[in-house]
């Protein structure tokens, strides 16, 4: 294919805008997709706010973007995975595939991974991409693109309980009703979860969790709560606030375990006396691996619902008003950008 490619461009905190650049060809084993829809994640609007996430500093132009879908319009001269035509979800992530994390299954820890909009490796706001065709997973016709994007977070959720080992008849906190937290609900309620109960300070997400499968929303302000008394099975900490992380973890019970999966600070303050005493387990969670086939099933399914959680659809042209979107409205979960389009 020849013809330019128009992608959405990170100069700086709080500096968008939109080039022309030469259409990108796929390697031996990728494919060239043409981009449909893209969802703004947390950490889209991190980088565009602050320039940066820990160690991974914005020095030069970045695309952002990672939660994508779209069409297999070309492909390199090995890749046969997928018909020209073929709609596929994306997953952001190529490992190495040859380090001892790789080999021993847990490609996500990979040192030397290339993950969309991770600096400095350009992401999905943009009309076309390429990758390798075995991250490019194909979709029923059944599903949307808004869906097939949403992919990528639900792979989130789900890897948060299995990390947890979320099994029938658990009492599950969820802490922090944001799109992921919101993920986190359904993929408890998939793995056999007989009691979902979740925390956040918006009455809004409150609401739309009991929608999504929770059996209570609370609100972690409200000292009469009951929160303290719970006894939860499993902690899903998904604000990485730390007064979430320190109500959190005192539901629950001995012997639970617990599951940091937001981001919102680089350190947080363990009460360990009481972790040790009640034996509770405490891991990180770092992205998913070998999550999207299932994430695809479950949706194709009917048993996990992505469509509420989109609240607001913009253009190319209009990156910059996805990204801020979530600091003017309190009802705000989830924006996706259509590249194709300039401003809808």
């Amino acid at each position: 294919m020849t013809g330019t490619n128009v992608v959405s461009v990170l100069d700086g905190p709080g500096k968008v805008r939109v080039e022309s650049r030469e259409l990108p060809e796929p390697g031996p084993d990728e494919v060239l997709v043409q981009i449909a829809a893209v969802g703004v994640c947390g950490s889209d609007v991190h980088y565009y706010q602050h320039g940066r996430i820990g160690d991974f500093v914005v020095r030069e132009p970045l695309v952002l973007g990672h939660e994508a879908s779209g069409v297999v319009v070309a492909r390199g001269d090995r890749a046969n995975r997928h018909e020209l035509g073929q709609r596929v979800a994306l997953e952001p992530g190529v490992p190495c595939g040859r380090c001892a994390q790789c080999r021993a299954g847990r490609y996500n820890l990979c040192p030397d991974v290339r993950f969309f909009a991770t600096p400095p490796i350009d992401g999905t706001f943009a009309r076309y991409v390429t990758i390798n065709e075995n991250f490019a997973y194909a979709v029923p016709d059944t599903m949307t693109d808004e869906q097939a994007a949403l992919i990528e977070p639900l792979s989130v959720g789900l890897w948060a309980a299995r990390r947890a080992g979320v099994t029938p008849g658990d009492t599950v906190l969820v802490t922090g009703a944001g799109p992921i937290g919101l993920l986190a609900v359904q993929a408890a309620r998939v793995a056999g979860a007989a009691q979902v109960v979740v925390t956040d300070l918006s009455p809004v997400r409150r609401e739309l969790a009991l929608r999504l499968g929770a059996d209570a929303a609370l609100d972690p302000a409200d000292q009469a709560s009951g929160l303290a008394e719970l006894q939860a099975d499993v902690l899903v900490e998904c604000s990485g606030a730390q007064a979430a992380v320190t109500a959190g973890l005192g539901a629950v019970r001995g012997g639970g375990t617990a599951v940091l999966v937001g981001m919102g600070a680089d350190e947080v303050r363990l009460p360990m006396s009481a972790l040790q005493v009640r034996e509770i387990t405490v891991t990180g969670t770092f992205r998913y691996a070998n999550t999207y086939p299932a994430a695809i099933a479950l949706v194709a399914a009917g048993r996990v619902d992505l469509d509420p959680l989109v609240t607001g659809r913009f253009g190319l042209n209009q990156v910059e008003q996805a990204l801020t979107t979530g600091s003017t409205g309190e009802g705000t979960v989830k924006a996706i950008v259509y590249p194709q389009r300039d401003e809808i």
